[in-house]
């Protein structure tokens, strides 16, 4: 499968949900040096804990969904898309596509899953063409996670210490279809699954949404373009230091570093995260 670029998000902000009463939450680590362990909730239903290992703070980043390739020097964290092997010696994101389906495997995914409008055609991302997913129902819901979670397990079987599951903030290209209090029952689902399995998960921008995470069981935060959108607070708030950012502009990563580049794990990459060697690549962080 391609490696899914990353998404280009719009400055509004929607107003917070009515939060989800469910149980479990996760500790962020304001630490340096190696990442912190925190305890987590257990699968759901289970009733048991496990604990997961959080991404170090304010350490070298990587971005490679586009295709893995040996890390820069200084790197300690990295995230690559869900078909390539971890890095050896170096906290592993696993990126995920779990809010709506890649083009390429729209045909994998049952008819009735993908979210329809009034004339029943399928409910596009068109900046990406990727069908939105439909999360509008407990079952359906269930379903979805059902097959996330499948993606959810080959992370962690390849030894992967987290996962960011994107396009937390469908809901809002849905047109009312789905509602942020859906999203958030759905990243609940999936916390549950990740941490039964050892991993910790990554929110994916949707400030919004933030002030859910402890609710939500989600344990840091993978941002793109904080920095130019003046975003960064937001997540700080919800989970302290345990933010890594990504922006694609030079004037972005310039005011990333010079607000929170003391705090905070930052990089610059090119919107298609090319492999570095290959035409277009661009890789800059605080440091020069």
């Amino acid at each position: 499968m391609p490696a899914r670029r990353p998404t280009v998000r719009s400055t509004a902000v929607a107003a917070v949900a009515v939060l989800l009463a469910l149980t479990g939450c996760t500790s962020s680590s304001d630490s340096a040096g190696p990442a912190a362990s925190s305890g987590s909730p257990g699968s759901s239903g289970s009733g048991g804990r496990s604990r997961v290992t959080l991404p170090p703070v304010h350490a070298g980043f990587d971005y490679q969904l586009g295709g893995a390739y040996t890390p820069p020097k200084g790197v300690r964290i990295i995230s690559r898309d869900r078909t390539s092997a971890p890095a050896d010696g170096l906290y592993n994101i696993c990126y995920v596509n779990a809010f709506q389906a890649q083009p390429e495997e729209r045909k994998q995914w049952p008819a009735d899953l993908l979210l329809r409008d009034a004339d029943g055609d399928v409910v596009l991302d068109k900046d990406w063409n990727e069908p939105l997913l439909d999360i509008g129902t407990p079952a359906r819901r269930e379903r979805v996670a059902a097959r996330v979670n499948r993606w959810i397990d080959g992370c962690a079987d390849k030894g992967y210490d987290a996962v960011e599951p994107d396009n937390y903030d469908s809901y809002t290209r849905s047109g009312g279809r789905l509602s942020a209090a859906d999203a958030k029952a759905f990243i609940t689902l999936l916390s549950a699954h990740a941490h039964s399995r050892g991993l910790a998960i990554g929110q994916k921008n949707t400030v919004e949404l933030a002030d859910s995470r402890r609710k939500t069981g989600l344990d840091f935060a993978v941002v793109e373009e904080c920095g130019a959108y003046e975003e960064c607070d937001g997540y700080v708030d919800a989970f302290g230091r345990q933010v890594v950012v990504i922006e694609y502009t030079a004037k972005g990563l310039a005011k990333g570093c010079a607000e929170w580049g003391d705090r905070l794990s930052i990089v610059r990459r090119d919107v298609d995260v090319t492999p570095r060697g290959d035409d277009g690549y661009v890789r800059g962080t605080c440091r020069g």
